[in-house]
């Protein structure tokens, strides 16, 4: 288990199951969470799992990491796809919530090599499809 800055650890599933989205597009979506000291894999969203059911499954009073694999198609017309980090704050969570997540989350996305795009989001608007959009080119 790496440690992150913060004196969080972060559990060897999280980068496992990071690279397998990477690789394999086993996954359409990670959620991470941190509980006992450590980041761990909360939840997988199916490869067919819409943007929709994904935001709607973020808590919202709680802090989370999440990877979303974008696709898209270029004005080119090909298709592609963007890997994104999302840091979710929501405004209603736990200021220490907040302080552990903000201050842990540069260490644990070095864990992560492959992200093409970071999002920082404290209400669903701000990782909005449109936004994701806007970030893709």
């Amino acid at each position: 288990m790496a440690n992150a800055a913060s004196g969080m650890a972060v559990h060897d599933d999280c980068k496992l199951k990071f690279l397998e989205l990477k690789a394999k597009r086993t996954f359409r979506t990670i959620v991470y969470k941190i509980e006992d000291k450590q980041v761990i894999v909360e939840k997988l969203g199916e490869p067919e799992q819409s943007y929709d059911d994904f935001a709607a499954s973020l808590p919202d009073n709680e802090c989370r990491y999440c990877i979303y694999d974008f696709d898209f198609v270029t004005e080119e017309n090909c298709q592609k796809s963007k890997i994104f980090f999302i840091a979710w704050s929501p405004d209603t969570a736990k200021v220490r919530d907040k302080m552990i997540y903000a201050s842990s989350k540069d260490r644990f996305k070095r864990e992560l090599d492959g992200i093409q795009v970071e999002l920082q989001a404290t209400d669903p608007t701000e990782m909005g499809l449109d936004v994701f959009k806007s970030r893709t080119n």
